[in-house]
């Protein structure tokens, strides 16, 4: 066997396009992000996609393909001071480097502010790549003077390619044949991501090959993967690993009224270290999403805890995110105001921007009140009730109805007043 302390993710980086395995959309033969390298003038960008994909290989081969220093900053364990050192560097360059920072989300407001004179100024070409939202982790002078670039899951075709690779290097390794008799729970166990699947399948292969150093084949199947992966490999990272899978289980405990998982899902997130805002936006989001109007109140409290936590801060927001937690799996749910959007933004994609009736049009000059803007428009306020039944959509979709309320308390509440109001018309 040939000793090695280099992961096999990290040896079988590509250094070349193409080399590189997946994002077809970005890199492939004509694809945008292809042509910005080859064309040699690399602006400054943000790599926004989840764990795995490629990233920090994509901005290693940026700087390869146009000759430049490649400086590299983890916003996990490096400050202002390291961006000041790279800055000092930057200025003895004869080229302007490329800086990548990983998880750039996670530099405070400040820290992000460090890097805009630079940018600005073309100091260095900063590659940032954040697995989070940037137009809620990136501050937006940043963002404004960046690209940003969606990277997606690796797809089957993908990781079977690098799979392929991964067993031809272990197999000269470990001078021994290795047989894929299944790889659908290796497949599984990725998720999308490269090095979840190279950690997992170097893993089974050294396990295998330790049990019994004189096998002549090593043969990888479900039943070993799953042996020997689910309890060496599948531990929370809250930088990448299991950071999906726990905070999925946690949105679908809550979703599924069930406070206990929701708690556990939690404490989990909690002891490693998870960003609690992170937790709050998420149960902010799944407030509207899947409770919605079945119970206001949800949405005022999950907004009431995004900004505690914000203000305090670990670990005391512990408390109020496990409050939070609880009152939203407990709660009545419904998911008819995500429907409502879902459905209105389809009829805008199918029918285009349909004219405004005349009557809903403001008019803020003559001409157009002499052309009809406004006219025949009931002020509701008027009316008794504070409602006056008139058509509010455009005439080729009148009567289309977006939202229906779901059976609860609440929206029951809600259909009753549409009804009576409507009568006939939505068939509330």
């Amino acid at each position: 066997m040939k000793k090695t302390s280099v992961p096999l993710a990290e040896r079988l980086r590509p250094t070349s396009l193409d080399d590189y395995i997946g994002q077809r959309h970005l890199v492939g033969d004509g694809a945008v992000l292809r042509r910005v390298i080859e064309s040699g003038r690399v602006p400054s960008m943000i790599f926004w996609g989840p764990p795995g994909v490629g990233k920090t290989t994509l901005a290693y081969i940026i700087s390869k393909q146009v000759k430049r220093q490649f400086y590299v900053l983890s916003a996990v364990t490096s400050g202002v001071k390291d961006v000041r050192d790279v800055f000092a560097k930057a200025r003895m360059a004869p080229d302007t480097p490329v800086l990548f920072i990983d998880e750039i989300h996670r530099f405070s407001k400040s820290q992000q502010d460090s890097l805009l004179g630079a940018v600005e100024k073309g100091l260095v070409i900063l590659i940032g790549a954040t697995t989070e939202n940037p137009s809620f982790e990136v501050i937006s002078p940043l963002l404004s003077r960046c690209q940003v670039f969606i990277l997606k899951s690796l797809e089957k075709e993908d990781l079977e390619q690098l799979l392929s690779k991964a067993i031809e290097t272990l197999e000269q390794d470990y001078e021994r044949k290795i047989i894929l008799e299944e790889s659908e729970a290796l497949m599984h166990i990725s998720g999308g991501d490269a090095r979840k699947l190279l950690n997992a399948v170097e893993l089974v292969v050294s396990m295998i090959y330790e049990s019994d150093p004189d096998v002549e084949a090593v043969v990888i199947n479900n039943e070993v993967t799953n042996r020997y992966v689910q309890n060496n490999l599948l531990k929370y990272d809250r930088l990448g690993e299991m950071h999906y899978d726990i905070i999925s289980a946690f949105i679908k405990s809550i979703r599924g009224s069930d406070p206990n998982a929701a708690v556990y899902y939690l404490a989990r997130m909690i002891d490693a270290g998870e960003d609690p805002l992170f937790i709050a936006r998420r149960m902010l989001i799944l407030s509207s999403e899947d409770i919605g109007n079945a119970n206001p109140n949800a949405l005022l409290l999950a907004n009431a805890c995004f900004d505690a936590v914000n203000k305090i801060g670990f670990p005391e927001s512990r408390i109020i995110l496990s409050q939070t937690a609880i009152y939203l799996a407990s709660s009545l749910k419904s998911n008819a105001s995500y429907l409502a959007i879902d459905n209105a933004q389809e009829m805008v994609r199918k029918t285009g921007d349909l004219s405004v009736p005349l009557h809903l049009r403001n008019a803020p000059t003559k001409l157009m009140k002499d052309i009809g803007y406004s006219d025949g428009y009931k002020y509701a306020h008027d009316y008794a009730g504070n409602f006056v039944e008139q058509e509010f959509l455009p005439k080729e979709i009148a009567g289309t109805k977006f939202y229906e309320p779901q059976n609860n308390p609440k929206e029951n509440e809600l259909r009753n007043i549409l009804r009576y109001r409507w009568k006939s018309k939505y068939n509330y």
